[in-house]
């Protein structure tokens, strides 16, 4: 187990989104987030307090916690200084990169010295099978995105948290390094083999009640050069009987890609529908969700209402204005 409360390092974050293991947490488990620690050139900001090693451990924070979510997911020699000092000064570490924290022989000599823990939570703890494709009971909705970091993680706890409002039997599953931060397990989907990437999704989500909904977190996209494998492994070993759009309407580009423009949405339902009915061809497609973080309030509603009546499905942002809409076009199917 990882030692709550977290101080949360944001490193050299170039900008907010590339700080979203650090938001996830703080927006999800605020009780955890006594504050944050920024390097010089920091251009992220979680709006909690500006806090030194010795500021956060004396306000009794356990855990420093890699809240960036960096290309590639390397350590830089900047941030293994701060890291190191972390160590020293009584801080576990949690991590969710792909360069793992305990693959550093000087992290892992500091923290064996100084009798601290090393988490790495994109590591796969289980033997994963391949995929069999063979139906299970139960119910399932998959967030996919026409690009990374628009909002699938968010989109599925929010519908998780309204559905169990209304007393409905429904599960988030995790499937990346900040919603098993968050909710305590999933599967680091990103860090399976390929072979076994969809059978890790079939595990995730087993044979369940009738009328029980995991409502699985999406990752990449279909459209994006970098991650669409990714995507697929959700999208066949979930299984989904609905798939939700998600969308971020203020991007210039592709994330991390300037030269590929962001899909439509009428192109990210057609793909993803036709992908997801190879698995389960009752795959519906029940509603949209979108990013209107950067969009002023007005400006937000009206471009939700056209995009309804353009899509002909319900749409909303679910962290801003409520799930309340996804969640009832998905009660009825």
């Amino acid at each position: 187990m990882i030692d709550t409360p977290y101080l949360l390092f944001l490193g050299d974050a170039p900008d907010g989104l590339a700080a979203k293991v650090a938001q996830g947490i703080k927006d999800w488990r605020p009780e955890f987030a006594i504050g944050q620690y920024r390097m010089e050139g920091c251009k992220a900001d979680m709006g909690l307090a500006d806090m030194t090693l010795a500021e956060a451990k004396a306000a009794g924070a356990k855990t420093l916690v890699i809240g960036v979510a960096n290309r590639g997911g390397v350590i830089s020699p900047a941030w293994k200084k701060v890291l190191i000092e972390a160590l020293e000064a009584g801080f576990d570490l949690a991590s969710g990169l792909h360069n793992l924290l305990r693959d550093e022989a000087d992290l892992s000599a500091v923290a064996t010295a100084m009798g601290r823990s090393l988490h790495d939570v994109r590591v796969p703890s289980v033997q994963y099978p391949i995929a069999n494709g063979v139906k299970r009971s139960g119910k399932r909705c998959l967030a996919v995105g026409t690009d990374c970091s628009v909002g699938k993680m968010y989109t599925a706890l929010c519908m998780e948290r309204e559905m169990r409002a209304r007393g409905m039997n429904a599960d988030f599953r995790a499937t990346g390094q900040t919603g098993i931060l968050i909710t305590g397990g999933g599967v680091p989907l990103d860090a399976v083999i390929a072979d076994f990437m969809a059978g890790s999704v079939e595990y995730l989500s087993p044979d369940n009640d009738a009328d029980h909904w995991d409502l699985i977190e999406g990752q990449g996209s279909l459209f994006h050069v970098s991650y669409s494998g990714v995507t697929m492994a959700l999208i066949h070993g979930g299984q989904p009987d609905a798939l939700v759009l998600c969308h971020e309407p203020t991007r210039a580009h592709m994330r991390g890609l300037p030269d590929y423009q962001a899909p439509s949405l009428e192109a990210l339902r057609d793909v993803a529908l036709t992908m997801a009915r190879v698995a389960n061809p009752a795959c519906v497609v029940t509603g949209i969700s979108v990013n209107t973080q950067h969009m002023p309030e007005a400006e937000a509603l009206a471009y939700l209402a056209e995009v309804e009546t353009r899509m002909g499905l319900p749409a909303t942002d679910p962290f801003r204005f409520g799930a309340e809409k996804l969640v009832d076009a998905l009660d009825a199917i």
